[in-house]
């Protein structure tokens, strides 16, 4: 088992539990860790598996920590590690974090980082961290800065020559990509869209034509309304909703983004955290210019703009609002 930072080759051989009690062993020590002796607070140590662990002191700098984003389990020992030795953990909220540091018997220090404070506090600790300090960054659930508060704590630390570690894990967007059965050889994650249908639709216009897996996050109460502002805009493209991935009721429904946009339509807003996966425009090439106002022209003559525009921007993969202003011109044209 790997277990070890990058300079630390030696902990590589070294097996992550070696019993309990007095002869537990202490995981992540390191010769720069070494120096940084716990002589001002009490033993850190973590419970997992049965058996009780010694954290030794981290290198100092910023540690990312990835946390489950549902399963307790889903949580690496480097983590616990980690979470134990740190100084301080910085989460964005203490009270659901407190769950996680309760199953596995950890009393690091927490601290609130989200980004309602992040302005006020950041510049504290980047001086605790200039001072030699080890701070552990977790996010409620996954990994730290994908659609979480972060970002300028990482880049700020980074500007100051402070040491920053990854601690790999869990992520929403990936676990949903490994079960969705879209194409993930290229993705985009867009995160949340905008709360209001007019924005959200300028949005998906904005982004319908990457060549790549859409990666998306909701919430249950915009569910349905994201569904049928992305049906309109991207046409009926293969699509999975990806609801409270790891735990106890986890669900993943498949289907296209006119059919998934009825059901959910029809039905009580879900519970839990949901990812939206839609695929790739299809690979096709853009009709030529008189060739399309053609199709926009013999479409017009049985449908609304707005329908013809829909319709013809879900065959050719183009931008349906660019589809809809051609369409008005050609509209106004017809005597």
């Amino acid at each position: 088992m790997a277990f070890s930072t990058p300079d630390d080759k030696e902990n590589c051989a070294r097996p992550a539990l070696q019993g309990s009690g007095d002869g537990a062993a202490m995981l992540g020590e390191t010769p720069i860790r070494a120096k940084r002796l716990q002589q001002d607070r009490p033993e850190r140590t973590f419970t997992a598996l049965g058996a009780k662990a010694k954290a030794a002191a981290l290198e100092p700098g910023l540690h990312i920590v990835a946390t489950p984003i549902g399963n307790l389990g889903d949580i690496t020992l480097r983590a616990l590690a980690t979470l134990a030795g740190a100084d301080v953990i910085l989460a964005e909220d203490t009270r659901m974090s407190r769950r996680l540091l309760d199953h596995y018997e950890i009393q690091s220090p927490m601290m609130a980082y989200h980004e309602h404070n992040a302005a006020q506090t950041r510049p504290m600790l980047l001086r605790r961290l200039s001072e030699g300090q080890a701070l552990a960054l977790i996010s409620d659930a996954g990994t730290p800065l994908i659609s979480d508060p972060g970002y300028r704590l990482v880049a700020e630390a980074a500007a100051l020559g402070i040491t920053i570690r990854s601690l790999p894990g869990p992520s929403a967007a990936l676990a949903a990509l490994t079960v969705g059965g879209l194409p993930t050889d290229r993705f985009f994650f867009e995160g949340f869209l905008p709360a209001k249908s007019a924005a959200r639709r300028a949005r998906l216009n904005a982004i319908a034509r990457i060549p790549a897996t859409l990666v998306i996050y909701e919430a249950p109460s915009r569910l349905a309304d994201s569904l049928s502002d992305l049906a309109a805009e991207l046409g009926p493209r293969p699509a999975v909703v990806a609801r409270e991935l790891t735990k106890l009721h986890e669900e993943t429904r498949r289907g296209d983004l006119l059919s998934l946009a009825a059901h959910y339509g029809s039905s009580e807003a879900p519970k839990g955290e949901i990812v939206l996966l839609v695929g790739p425009p299809a690979e096709q090439a853009a009709p030529a210019v008189e060739e399309l106002d053609d199709e926009i022209r013999a479409a017009l003559a049985t449908l609304s703009v707005r329908d013809a525009a829909n319709a013809i921007a879900a065959r050719t993969g183009l931008p349906r609002r660019e589809v809809y202003a051609r369409a008005l011109q050609l509209g106004r044209a017809v005597p």
